[in-house]
Order: structure tokens, then C-alpha cells, then sequence
């Protein structure tokens, strides 16, 4: 369907659902009852066109990491890669091919797809039932939706962790940190750049290279008692980020959220994820892409991403990359 983000309502016209503690905003039925693709329908055509008059120099980003970091993987329910070659040439060693054995599509850089989360009652992005997507062979909501359309439009960073130190306040890494709305505000207004209806928003902590530098023994320990700046959930974050239409949220922490989660702030994938239909990319590698930045001014760009085509899938490395 067209969607026209200044027809769109504003945060506080959305309807509320009761069955979470305090109320949750929804977005549910704004892009049609059978809609799979969430706040992704903001990144039209237009925002492509859009995006390619932004490469100027052609000096491209990967926004990814390798496939096999971080090492150990953050989460113990995700296990390290491992990629076995074989000989696929009936032993006269001429050809070669490889398994992926344990591979977590979400265990280094991601998306969040709208399967990754749900509430235990309402269920899942759009009131998708569990059945309904848990189903064997099921493909409702599926990150293969995304990977079909793929994603060309405007990105935008906001390069929080200079910001911050500027100001005197540098994110402590080790710490779960809070960014607040204000705070993302404030950067952009300091950066001299506008957040535009179908962009992709990138936030820059500096915590993914803290992570990559600490010692084996350093990492392991965070992955036993994992901890990461991020953003501050709550109803003002909430609500800044759907009034601000952006089609999708990235940054180069563990879970866009300030992590662990605290039970009296909630769990924001909720929000975002479940009840926006906002993906989330995490672990995305932002660093040499917000020198840059700094270096010459400009924090907008060409986005682009193609997720793997897996059917029913839960999350994607990203393959994304920022044009300039």
C-alpha cells in the first residue's frame, strides 16, 4: 500500500493495548491488517531516489562485522561459527565448497526481524497469533519479506559517543549508560542534520570497539555478565522515534536498549519490535563510518542492506552498506 507519512498518526493518536503493565502504544492496522512489513514501508521509492543523490565521493562503508565475532558470542544460547571446507570434486582437489555449522544468523552483526520478539499474550507484530507463526513451515513475518524488497534509502548518523565527550559526559562502555530523546535530539541539532520520515537511524556509542579490543579473558567475562550502554525505554523514546517516522534503528551495541533490561523500565524490543514493527540492528560496525563523518561533516548517506533470503527466518546479518 501507499503510505504517506504525514497522514500517519502521531504517537499519541495511537491506541493503546492494556495488556502489558502501564499500557503500550500500537501501531497495529496502520499499514493494513495483513501488513508484514512494519515501519519498513516508509523506505519507498522515493527514499531511494532520494539516497543515491547523497554519493558524492563513493566512499563506501561496510556496516558489518565478520561473521564470526564477537568471539566468544555474547549470548550463551548462541554458539560459535564454524565454517569446514570440503572437497566437493570427488578428491582430485579441485574445487571446494563449505558448511556453516552453528550459525546464528543473529549472533554477530543484525537484524532484529519481527519473529524475534512477542508478547506472551498479544502475540506477535500486527496481532500475528503464535500459531499462526510458530506453525512448521510457516513464513509469517519472516525476515525473507524484508530480504525480497532489500533496503536503498537515506541513512543518518548520530555519533552519540563524540557527542557526549564533547560535552564532558563520555559513555562509560562498561556501564549500561541511558541515551535519552533529549540526548538524540541534541546531536542531531549539533551535527547540523535532519531525521527524515523513511530513514534508517544509526546511533554510535564507540561500545562494539571497546568490546573488540578487550583481551579473550575480558570478553568472556562480558559474556557472562553481559552489560552495554543504549537507549533509555520509556513512553518519551517511544515516542520520539514513531513521530519521527524512521523506517528502521541501528546502532553498535548488544540491543539498541540499554542493557540488562530493568523491570521497571521494560523490555523496548516490545515496543519497537512488537507493537511499532520497527526492525533493529545491532552490533553494527559504525566506527570507521562516524570518523568520517566527523572528519567532513556530513552524518547523511546511501543505505543500503540485503538480509538473507531465509524463509521464516528470525533475523539476518544485515550486509549493509553506507554510500557517501
Amino acid at each position: 500500500m501507499a503510505i504517506d507519512a504525514n497522514r500517519l498518526p502521531s504517537f499519541d493518536q495511537l491506541p493503546a493495548v492494556v495488556s502489558l503493565p502501564g499500557g503500550v502504544a500500537s501501531a497495529w492496522g496502520v499499514f493494513g491488517n495483513d501488513d508484514e512489513f512494519g515501519t519498513w514501508n516508509l523506505a519507498t521509492p522515493a527514499k531511494a531516489a532520494e539516497a543515491a543523490k547523497l554519493v558524492r565521493t563513493g566512499r563506501v562503508f561496510s556496516l558489518n562485522l565478520p561473521l564470526n565475532e564477537p568471539d566468544p558470542p555474547l549470548f550463551h544460547f548462541r554458539k560459535p561459527l564454524r565454517v569446514s571446507m570440503f572437497d566437493c570434486s570427488d578428491g582430485r582437489r579441485l574445487a571446494y565448497d563449505e558448511h556453516l555449522d552453528d550459525f546464528c544468523p543473529q549472533a554477530s552483526s543484525q537484524w532484529d526481524g519481527h519473529r524475534h520478539v512477542c508478547n506472551p499474550v498479544d502475540g506477535f507484530y500486527n496481532g500475528r497469533k503464535h500459531d499462526e507463526v510458530l506453525a512448521e513451515g510457516s513464513a509469517v513475518l519472516g525476515i525473507q519479506n524484508l530480504a525480497r524488497r532489500g533496503v536503498a534509502t537515506r541513512g543518518v548518523l548520530l555519533d552519540v559517543a563524540r557527542y557526549l565527550e564533547r560535552q564532558g559526559t563520555p559513555i562509560a562502555p562498561h556501564s549500561s549508560t541511558t541515551i535519552d530523546a533529549a540526548t538524540l535530539r541534541a546531536c542531531a541539532a549539533a551535527q547540523g542534520v535532519e531525521i527524515r520520515a523513511g530513514d534508517v537511524l544509526l546511533f554510535h556509542t564507540g561500545w562494539l570497539a571497546w568490546m573488540r579490543g578487550l583481551a579473550r579473558a575480558e570478553r568472556e567475562a562480558l559474556a557472562a555478565d553481559l552489560i552495554a550502554p543504549g537507549l533509555l525505554p520509556g513512553r518519551e523514546m517511544a515516542a520520539y522515534l514513531w513521530d519521527l517516522h524512521i523506517a528502521a534503528i541501528a546502532t553498535d551495541t548488544i540491543a539498541v536498549e540499554a542493557w540488562p533490561v530493568l523491570p521497571e523500565r521494560g523490555f523496548f524490543h516490545f515496543q519497537l519490535i512488537t507493537y511499532f514493527g520497527m526492525n533493529l540492528g545491532e552490533m553494527w560496525d559504525l566506527d570507521a563510518l562516524a570518523a568520517d563523518c566527523a572528519a567532513d561533516g556530513v552524518y547523511e548517506f546511501m543505505l543500503t542492506s540485503a538480509p538473507l533470503n531465509i524463509p521464516g527466518g528470525v533475523g539476518s546479518p544485515p550486509n549493509a552498506l553506507a554510500i557517501k
